[in-house]
């Protein structure tokens, strides 16, 4: 491979023209408080489809108004959503991007007012409410929420949907044992503690036939959570109900110290590529295309995920590729300085 970095990428009919992913971090920026795109969402992520990114993957998406973060969270759960996320898609693709977006629910991390969800009754900290168990009702109607958000990704024209399985929101709460104490079928062994991901990505194929991502956090950082061979086994679970790529990411299902480092996650990716035999993202303090180049040049993981990288360098893929000695097609506007 002549260069791993700006190789094109093709999942199920949708090519990447390179390897760079805008990884999914929330804005906080739907002032009013009803979940739409707003001005600074299109500034946001069409700067960086500008810049070259291969994938620009929107924010964190809640699927029901109890499942943000925050009261500004985009969402996803209403019709009335689609035409922000149409006009956004319409505005990337027109440099060459491809789209993305996480559909996700906090579970017991969302903060907003009225009552909150998630497997167990277990607050995250001192500081955060208490969450109402949900009932099989409760989990029957999210799973459905999900598959709705995904019908309405579609119908938005996005090219790839991600699953929000990570960061201590509520499918990383049923999959890990800190944070699932259930008696039920969605409780107890690896398998239960799986069922309710496993049921949302059936509802989600049901209507959505393009690729399907799923964000873990493959390490728990606590002696009695999850660790990336746990995910091996999630993984390959995954990769047989026909999910593409693990983006590959950890931590925060409970409050722990961790040790970051630039790179700190990629051994995860490699883990889960390796051993469940999928493709996956790595992200985590990877800041150089030197950096990136050697994760993908070694097969360490399939795709590049930048977060705060790409806040401070829109431009990253330029930066790369000066630093690589590869030359990138700027966008005709700028072909005088590029």
């Amino acid at each position: 491979m002549k260069n791993a970095l700006f190789s094109p990428y093709t999942v199920k009919g949708v090519t990447l023209k390179n390897r760079i992913v805008m990884s999914p971090m929330c804005m906080y920026s739907s002032h009013n408080e009803d979940g739409k795109v707003e001005d600074w969402h299109i500034t946001h992520y069409v700067s960086r489809a500008v810049g070259q990114v291969g994938l620009i993957m929107v924010e964190a998406t809640a699927v029901l108004p109890q499942g943000r973060i925050s009261p500004q969270d985009l969402g996803i759960w209403s019709d009335e959503h689609i035409a922000g996320f149409q006009e956004l898609n319409r505005q990337i693709k027109a440099y060459g991007s491809k789209t993305a977006i996480q559909i996700a629910h906090a579970g017991r991390k969302a903060m907003v007012d009225g009552d909150i969800y998630a497997p167990s009754p277990l607050a995250f900290n001192e500081k955060m409410k208490t969450p109402i168990e949900m009932s099989q009702e409760d989990i029957k109607e999210t799973i459905e929420a999900f598959a709705s958000g995904a019908r309405r990704a579609k119908e938005a024209g996005f090219d790839i949907i991600e699953l929000h399985g990570a960061h201590g929101y509520l499918i990383n709460e049923f999959l890990s044992p800190l944070t699932n104490k259930r008696q039920d079928q969605y409780g107890g062994s690896t398998e239960n503690r799986y069922q309710f991901l496993r049921e949302i990505i059936e509802a989600v194929h049901n209507v959505w036939d393009g690729p399907l991502f799923v964000r873990v956090s493959a390490n728990d950082y606590h002696t009695e959570g999850l660790t990336a061979e746990d995910y091996v086994t999630y993984a390959s679970w995954m990769k047989e109900q026909g999910v593409d790529l693990i983006d590959v990411s950890s931590g925060a299902v409970v409050p722990a110290q961790i040790e970051a480092y630039p790179g700190y996650q990629v051994g995860f990716a490699e883990k889960i590529k390796h051993g469940a035999g999928i493709d996956t993202g790595a992200v985590g303090l990877i800041t150089t295309g030197i950096q990136a180049e050697e994760i993908l040049r070694n097969n360490r993981a399939d795709l590049i995920f930048l977060a705060r990288e790409l806040l401070r360098d829109p431009y990253f893929p330029r930066t790369a590729a000066k630093e690589l000695g590869v030359e990138i097609e700027p966008p005709k506007q700028y072909d005088r300085s590029w």
